[in-house]
């Protein structure tokens, strides 16, 4: 059966998701839907994507409960940022942070962080120099941004993930 369908629940749920999005369960929507959970499954696999270890599941807890926060609070700066007119010193920009952190998984999961977050955005990382380019909206201080990713985020997802 791990043969023909690598990743069952992923095949499963792609397949739900096709049919709630064609509205529709008649027999062609359910046979191109199999198809394409199936196809989607076998790349899967062919990708060997590596199991995460999560090593601390209190510190994903914080972490979690922190960008929860981190969200609320950055959705309520960028909100104030384009009702109200521009304070003179507030610009958006790039910036380069160095990161220790070497773990595919946390990288990914910090690139959702930072993505996820309104007024920043993961632009390119340098794995051979361990260096992250970030777009911020607000970008008034670089050493508050790297303290924040981190002293944040960076710590907790070593702790979680290496």
């Amino acid at each position: 059966m791990s043969g023909i369908l690598p990743y069952p629940l992923l095949s499963l749920a792609l397949l739900v998701l096709w049919l709630l999005l064609n509205q529709s369960v008649s027999a062609g929507h359910v046979i191109l839907g199999s198809v394409i959970a199936v196809l989607a499954s076998w790349v899967m696999a062919a990708l060997r994507p590596e199991k995460p270890r999560i090593r601390s599941p209190g510190a994903a807890l914080r972490l979690a409960g922190m960008v929860l926060v981190d969200i609320l609070r950055s959705n309520i700066a960028v909100g104030l940022i384009i009702v109200s007119p521009r304070e003179p010193g507030v610009n958006a920009g790039f910036m380069t942070i160095p990161l220790d952190l070497r773990s595919r998984n946390g990288l990914a999961v910090l690139a959702i962080i930072i993505t996820s977050t309104p007024g920043t955005t993961w632009v390119n990382y340098d794995a051979a120099k361990g260096t992250l380019l970030l777009h911020v909206l607000d970008l008034i201080d670089e050493t508050v941004w790297v303290r924040t990713i981190k002293g944040r985020y960076e710590r907790l997802l070593m702790e979680i993930f290496e």
